[in-house]
């Protein structure tokens, strides 16, 4: 039987908040694979909390960076600032990472994977409320084999640990510690990683049980370097030398393994929620995301991580009701984004779709430009489903970049897979409320984003033949669980609309903080009433 749900009356705020963002998590696999699951990992979810059945992302594009920004400051990217996990700047001439940063340098680890921090999110964090709210005596880390899916979560005022595929640790940057703490490095003298890679990735249950997918060896998915094919089992020692080295154990439920472990050793090593305040443990588990991206959502390889996955949270949950007692932590589980079916195996059953190839277009558009406008390079950058126009080229030329907008959208919606474009000027000029042009404009940040956003025709995707991705504002991207669990929480559901941006101001209602200084999302009523 599930363990049930307590209302704690002997404090008025949890011990301790966790956090868990899944990467790449639709909120159809509570269902996919419920009959497997375990009573106490996500059916206990379902069952003792509450769970917003329709929850979604309110901006396009959906991707990691931008959906923990999101998450954990209740804003869109049009307020926050990180509009892609890498986007062209103009004054740069270059494009960045969301969250890089070139003034810190690596502790632990090696250099080219240090140069790490929250600087390039504007706003303030649900974490970092907490923080200020109790003076900074409130301890915050976030953990994620994915850097961004630590130091985003974490804020600007908390700790943040990510994994290092080179040397099999987890690592931080100077922008938190001039050395590792103890804790850690004890850590990572365990090897863990080594460990878990020494042996063979093979289905939990016998591989003719999985019927929740597709055929285990098949055509759609991307096979390992090394492997010339996609069916169980994998030698991982064999397979390190070519797919990453360490990095490998990303693509592998061993990665949330890993990732739990480094919750558990954080949770002890900073005694968080034992002294008296409380405490925020942002956990992200990044290996969904690689294994959803080289495998899709109707894989054997999913299907397996995610039954594995709800061992770990059962066992997780079991530790956290123990260490804190039932009702004295507060649970909430969302996602950065979900993720579309794999292209061509959309077309093998007769579904519209088709993949879009991002570099023949930019050629057509450089083609056309020069010719409309005279010779020059006229695109500066063509990413994330945005056109950046050469403004000092328009500006050389005497030619207005609204002009340039107008002719090029128009141009644009004549290639099969272009829905919609819209313009920069666009998205300045009107307020939209419905509809993508809504979720583009939720997404769009006027210094930061491009002349022009493209949304493409459902089911059509930027990407390489084999495997999948994320970044529209359709269903299947935009889908995800929103729960609660834990700490006031009564059981329960509702099928109303929300969205992640709602999650951070529902905390600090609940924790009695400050709201994110940029949150535009709205406390989630039927949580809190």
């Amino acid at each position: 039987m599930p363990v049930q749900a307590q209302v704690s009356s002997k404090e008025n705020k949890p011990k301790l908040v966790v956090g868990i963002v899944v990467d790449q998590m639709r909120q159809e696999y509570f269902y996919k694979f419920q009959e497997r699951y375990t009573e106490g990992g996500f059916k206990r979810l379902m069952n003792d909390g509450f769970m917003m059945t329709n929850g979604h992302y309110n901006y396009i594009p959906t991707y990691t960076g931008p959906g923990h920004a999101s998450v954990y400051t209740g804003a869109t990217p049009a307020t926050h600032g990180i509009i892609a996990n890498n986007w062209y700047v103009r004054s740069l001439g270059r494009s960045i990472y969301c969250a890089e940063d070139s003034t810190v340098t690596a502790v632990g680890g090696t250099a080219g994977n240090g140069k790490i921090s929250p600087r390039n999110m504007y706003s303030t964090t649900i974490t970092d409320e907490l923080r200020f709210a109790t003076n900074k005596r409130s301890k915050v880390v976030g953990i994620a084999i994915k850097d961004r899916g630590a130091s985003l979560p974490a804020g600007h005022l908390g700790d943040a640990y990510w994994f290092d595929s080179k040397v099999g640790e987890f690592m931080t940057s100077s922008y938190y510690y001039e050395e590792l703490p103890a804790w850690v490095k004890a850590f990572n003298a365990k090897k863990l990683a080594e460990k878990y890679l020494s042996g063979t990735w093979e289905p939990l249950f016998p591989i003719e049980t999985y019927v929740q997918s597709i055929a285990d060896d098949n055509d759609f998915e991307g096979p390992f370097i090394g492997k010339d094919n996609t069916a169980f089992p994998y030698d991982l020692k064999a397979l390190m030398e070519n797919n990453g080295e360490y990095g490998l154990i990303s693509t592998t439920p061993f990665g949330n393994t890993l990732t739990l472990d480094m919750a558990y050793a954080a949770i002890e090593g900073e005694q968080l929620g034992k002294r008296g305040e409380t405490d925020f443990l942002a956990v992200s588990f990044s290996s969904p995301d690689y294994i959803g991206h080289r495998f899709g959502p109707t894989a054997v390889e999913l299907e397996d991580n995610y039954l594995r996955l709800d061992r770990e949270l059962e066992a997780f949950f079991k530790y956290l009701d123990e260490e804190y007692g039932i009702g004295e932590y507060l649970v909430f589980l969302t996602a950065d984004h979900a993720v579309a079916d794999i292209v061509d195996y959309m077309k093998s059953e007769q579904v519209p779709a088709g993949n879009f190839n991002n570099r023949f277009i930019l050629t057509q558009m450089r083609g056309f430009t020069s010719q409309k406008f005279g010779e020059g390079n006229w695109i500066s950058s063509f990413s994330n489903e945005q056109v950046f126009i050469n403004h000092e080229l328009a500006k050389e030329k005497g030619v207005s970049v609204e002009v340039i907008q107008r002719a090029l959208a128009d141009f644009l919606l004549g290639f099969e897979g272009i829905k919609e474009v819209y313009t920069a000027t666009d998205m300045r000029i009107h307020e939209y409320t419905q509809g993508k042009k809504s979720l583009l404009q939720m997404g769009y940040n006027h210094k930061a984003s491009g002349d022009l956003l493209l949304i493409l025709e459902p089911a059509w995707l930027s990407s390489s033949y084999k495997g999948t991705t994320h970044g529209t504002g359709y269903t299947y991207d935009t889908h995800v669980p929103i729960v609660f669990m834990g700490w006031n929480i009564k059981p329960g559901k509702s099928s109303r609309y929300a969205t992640v941006t709602d999650i951070a101001p529902t905390l600090s209602i609940m924790l009695g903080t400050r709201l994110p200084n940029g949150a535009t999302g709205q406390p989630i009523g039927e949580i809190l009433d």
